[in-house]
């Protein structure tokens, strides 16, 4: 895995990454639910749609939009397996760790509060 700095430099070159953003309402719904809300939402997204070793619909799992979440595993290539093998150097067919799913969690996080931050 690679440090948050160098992860992020690398997602800044990346012209698809780059268009996600949060919309007001997926801001909204952060500032109303606070960071530890989101944070679980992120724990559960991961654990039951990224975390089994071939996930049902892999590629296709993470929706564009309709929660903060989603939109950040967009932007955090954390959005499917093969993202996750290209980008953070996790490899596919092998269930996630919880260290694992822990990272990526924070990875969202950190994408979150950056954007979050961006709009105030």
């Amino acid at each position: 895995m690679h440090t948050m700095e160098a992860l992020f430099q690398r997602l800044s070159r990346s012209t698809f990454r780059q268009r996600f953003h949060l919309g007001s309402k997926e801001w909204q719904y952060c500032q109303d639910k606070g960071p530890d809300i989101i944070d679980s939402h992120a724990a559960d997204f991961v654990a039951k749609r990224l975390a089994p070793a071939d996930p049902a619909n892999d590629g296709k799992q993470t929706p564009m939009r309709g929660h903060p979440v989603f939109i950040a595993q967009h932007a955090t290539a954390t959005c499917c397996r093969q993202c996750l093998e290209k980008w953070h150097g996790i490899p596919r067919h092998h269930a996630l760790s919880s260290e694992q799913q822990h990272y990526i969690v924070t990875v969202i996080h950190h994408w979150l509060v950056n954007d979050l931050s961006r709009k105030k």
